[in-house]
């Protein structure tokens, strides 16, 4: 690939780039060849990336729905030709942005796919930067069923509303006045 697209993937402009280069600012393990004028950045063949399937429930007392999740994970890849390595399963909330288990595949290089079964298992919010960083590195996000469930939505925002009350009023009534809140949003 070239080396202005190399720098693209990581937001940066042609000239950008090419002031790196000619600084000597790249990363030591870039390999770069010039070649009539135009460098490109040389991708070893070897690294294949991983594929890996991420399973999350929200609570302990769903934990029994992961088998099944992981399962239908495994059929998808099995149908479309997709060579899963293995499938990692989660017991967080997707608000929860330090579960060990999703930040432990994201910073490992060697894994560029992940395949979930919907977007809301990856993570509430900003599953579109996990793609973007990804992508980055050469590979994406699979999503089994891009259709989202009302319910999870609904969801979501009793949580955010308990979260929100909770740290206005008090974790003791935070619950009820959440529900209360959605309630009277909806009449």
């Amino acid at each position: 690939m070239r080396l202005t697209d190399w720098g693209r993937l990581y937001g940066l402009n042609r000239i950008s780039t090419w002031r790196m280069y000619n600084e000597g600012r790249l990363p030591p393990d870039l390999n770069v060849e010039k070649v009539g004028g135009i460098l490109y950045v040389i991708v070893p063949e070897d690294k294949q990336l991983l594929t890996v399937g991420y399973a999350r429930v929200s609570s302990s007392d769903r934990k029994h729905l992961l088998e099944g999740q992981s399962s239908r994970l495994w059929k998808y890849a099995g149908e479309n030709g997709i060579v899963m390595d293995r499938v990692v399963e989660e017991v967080a909330s997707g608000l929860n942005d330090r579960r060990k288990k999703l930040l432990s595949l994201l910073s490992d290089p060697d894994v560029g796919w992940l395949v979930v079964e919907h977007r809301d298992r990856l993570a509430r919010f900003g599953v579109g930067m996990v793609d973007a960083m990804l992508r980055a590195r050469g590979g994406g996000l699979i999503v089994v069923d891009e259709t989202e469930v009302d319910a999870d939505l609904v969801r979501d925002m009793t949580e955010i509303m308990t979260s929100f009350c909770a740290r206005l009023y008090g974790g003791r009534s935070a619950r009820n006045r959440a529900r209360r809140a959605l309630e009277a949003a909806g009449d």
